[in-house]
């Protein structure tokens, strides 16, 4: 009985979460921790950066102030979005280093 009784209110304080999380959304809010990189235009200048292979992945991060696997992760999803848009395999700009 104590069971059932602590499922239902489980449910109805998912459901009060989720209410809570959509109003939300809907107001403009968005939960998660912010993009260290906000502009469009910084993460096209990390691109450039790496793809131009002048600059070192210390430096780049450096003038960037993330950490590598920040700058991985910017750019490979700006890769897969031009790749998303053109519809196409494009080729992949991992320089060697």
């Amino acid at each position: 009985m104590m069971g059932a009784l602590a499922e239902f209110e489980r449910d109805l304080i998912r459901e009060r979460t989720n209410a809570g999380l959509a109003a939300a959304r809907a107001r403009g809010r968005i939960g998660g921790r912010p993009r260290k990189l906000k502009t469009n235009g910084k993460v096209a200048l990390a691109r450039r950066m790496f793809a131009d292979q002048s600059h070192s992945i210390p430096e780049i991060c450096l003038a960037l102030g993330i950490s590598r696997a920040t700058l991985y992760r910017y750019v490979k999803e700006a890769e897969l979005r031009i790749t998303q848009k053109s519809g196409r395999n494009l080729p992949k700009v991992w320089p060697h280093r």
